[in-house]
């Protein structure tokens, strides 16, 4: 499934291709999580909120495909086809609230342990330009330490998400725009691919 998302994505991006051997680790990990009943949580912080978001809105509709629910009758019939994942970055009012009372360095951990505790299936997805935001670190921290998949997309640098996540993509640039530029095609590249293999019959 994913290959020939890989062939289009280097044949626009030829500087990813560095990356294949990471981008289809992550690949495999969001296919096995989905596969076995689990979810994604996806973090970031200022254009990487955007693209937490962006991810969450591929995943959770038709991106490619209709994504037509089998046999679905009634209202399920106006629904798609869905894979399980949530924005961190959107729950204003439980950030505000916990920024409020305790360290804001762990408003995405806290939703971590929230959503997942008992669920090891689940995967974290980090994303951070320079991978050493801190409320995302913690994120992959408690992740860690409940034993999901932790994951990163970051630049090129070593960083705290890197040597944390099982798997870091570390995009081939330094600067923080140039970073931004190349994620999104990335996870374009594993959203298509996901649902090609989900609701391709």
């Amino acid at each position: 499934m994913l290959r020939n998302h890989l062939s289009s994505l280097f044949s626009d991006h030829p500087a990813l291709i560095v990356c294949e051997r990471d981008i289809t680790a992550v690949y495999s990990v969001l296919s096995d999580c989905f596969r076995n009943g689990g979810k994604l949580l996806v973090c970031g912080n200022g254009g990487s909120s955007a693209d937490s978001a962006h991810i969450v809105g591929e995943l959770m509709k038709g991106f490619h495909l209709k994504r037509k629910i089998p046999g679905a009758s009634g209202p399920l019939a106006r629904l798609q086809g869905a894979l399980p994942a949530i924005d961190l970055t959107a729950q204003s009012g439980l950030i505000s609230a916990f920024a409020n009372d305790e360290d804001p360095a762990y408003v995405y951990a806290q939703q971590v342990w929230g959503y997942s505790h008992g669920c090891p299936c689940d995967v974290l997805l980090g994303l951070s330009t320079s991978g050493n935001s801190e409320n995302v670190v913690r994120a992959a921290e408690t992740a860690n330490a409940l034993g999901l998949t932790a994951t990163a997309i970051t630049g090129e640098s070593e960083s705290r998400l890197s040597e944390l996540c099982e798997v870091c993509v570390r995009l081939p640039a330094s600067e923080t725009y140039r970073i931004q530029e190349f994620t999104m095609p990335v996870y374009h590249c594993l959203c298509a691919a996901l649902e090609e293999e989900f609701f391709t019959s």
